[in-house]
């Protein structure tokens, strides 16, 4: 496990995912995607279900980090636990293959199983553990209940972190960086190489990137807003 990690150390890491109600969820398109990414360079894939997980595994010699989520996001994504929520949910990920397991590691509220319960269950199977927290205490304490990595995923995502930013958040990647003694990865709201730079300065073991990659809906939208804020400022 320590070897996969350590192939890891200063790479940059792909998301390559879709909702079930987007034009790209179609099988082929996601392998494409992912065939992709690789030949560009991925040193690791993070893909949601077993699907994607299986796939990935059969096609490509590099890491996979798997994910579950629900089909549709609830309206009240903000306050609930859905990535990899339960241990079935990680045990369908490791009997897909996937060699890291992230799981949502904030502290609210959880269903059946809690944070310890699921990091225990797939350090028994012997797999690595990516915790995506949203601030400095959730990694600390992700950390002690036994994950392997901790990622920024969540930051601004939830109501204990508000979005107050377009950029990365690297103030929390430096906190991490400091109080963890564990690989540390940045993720989210990363558009521009030059945030791949200063991550990596601050300390960060990987990065992973996915919207500015692997979303184009969301890639267009902003060249879209741009254009229609530029018209109306004249």
């Amino acid at each position: 496990m320590d070897n996969m990690i350590a192939k890891l150390k200063n790479k940059v890491i792909v998301s390559v995912q879709a909702m079930p109600s987007e034009p790209l969820y179609k099988e082929e398109c996601m392998i494409a995607m992912m065939q992709s990414v690789v030949k560009g360079g991925a040193a690791a894939l993070r893909v949601a279900g077993v699907r994607d997980v299986i796939n990935a595994k059969k096609l490509f010699n590099i890491p996979v980090i798997g994910i579950t989520k629900p089909e549709v996001i609830p309206p009240n994504w903000r306050e609930i636990v859905y990535i990899t929520p339960t241990i079935k949910d990680a045990k369908d990920l490791i009997q897909a293959g996937a060699d890291i397991i992230a799981l949502d590691g904030t502290s609210r509220p959880r269903g059946e199983n809690n944070l310890k319960q699921i990091i225990k269950f797939i350090k028994i199977n012997k797999k690595i553990v990516m915790a995506d927290i949203s601030t400095l205490q959730e990694g600390i304490t992700a950390r002690l209940l036994g994950a392997d990595i901790i990622s920024t995923t969540l930051s601004g995502y939830t109501l204990e972190s508000p979005d107050t930013s377009d950029e990365p958040d690297f103030e929390l990647l430096k906190g991490l960086v400091e109080s963890v003694d564990c690989p540390v990865i940045l993720e989210g709201r990363i558009w521009q190489p030059s945030q791949v730079d200063k991550a990596f300065e601050i300390g960060a073991h990987s990065v992973v990137i996915g919207s500015a990659i692997t979303r184009p809906q969301l890639i267009t939208k902003k060249f879209v807003n741009r254009n229609e804020r530029i018209i109306k400022n004249g």
